[in-house]
């Protein structure tokens, strides 16, 4: 799944798995930026009792935790390389070996990934393993950008309203029509997840019956 920062590429991934013949089981989510490459490995792949300093008991990593489901592995491109040959042996032989074990583990999992990298730029810079990348590139989903998806700004944001009014108190009954106008014609540059954000503060902060442009802080952002 590609798509830039903030179009919802997770909540695309859940989606599928949610609708999938694998929606009973786990869907489990890791961000291979926000882990640190050391710690990495042994996140996804588990490791045995004594692997390493500090290993006090056997861990199940993330890809067995997901055994029937779906794994979802976001920011794919800032993987190091070291994993991208371990991730592309487990998609070729669907085993696993814990750190510090010697026994392959069959899985049977679901694997997305998601990037705003140009994978295809990475491959050719060397940045990326091309055979993960045509392991990864089976079926390729582009989440376009809240800017190309109008007809959504509005039904989107009536939906945030709605969930974040039900779980606050707030007097605010919806939107003004300015602040209607305004979200309409706005650029959305961090795209869905700028408008949840947006949507979630004017909920709280908003001392009105309708939620303005002011309470979007969006008056002198929407020329």
């Amino acid at each position: 799944i590609t798509g830039e920062v903030g179009t919802g590429k997770e909540q695309t991934a859940r989606a599928i798995h949610e609708n999938s013949s694998r929606a009973a089981a786990p869907f489990v989510s890791i961000s291979c930026a926000a882990t640190p490459t050391n710690l990495l490995g042994a996140e996804l792949f588990g490791h045995e009792k004594d692997a390493f300093a500090g290993a006090n008991e056997q861990r199940i990593g993330q890809i067995e935790s997901a055994t029937g489901g779906t794994l979802f592995l976001d920011e794919i491109g800032d993987l190091a390389q070291e994993l991208q040959m371990q991730l592309a042996r487990f998609l070729e032989q669907k085993t696993i070996r814990r750190n510090g074990g010697t026994d392959f583990i069959p899985v049977n999992v679901r694997v997305i990934t998601a990037t705003n990298v140009n994978l295809e730029q990475a491959v050719r810079d060397g940045r990326f393993r091309e055979d993960l990348f045509y392991r990864l590139h089976v079926l390729h989903l582009r989440v376009p950008p809240l800017r190309e998806r109008r007809g959504d700004v509005e039904l989107l944001a009536r939906h945030f309203f709605n969930k974040f009014a039900a779980e606050v108190k707030t007097v605010a009954k919806g939107f003004s029509r300015e602040a209607l106008e305004v979200i309409n014609r706005y650029e959305w540059p961090g795209n869905v997840r700028e408008l949840l954000n947006r949507v979630r503060r004017a909920v709280l902060l908003s001392e009105g019956p309708y939620i303005s442009p002011a309470d979007m802080e969006l008056e002198r952002r929407s020329l």
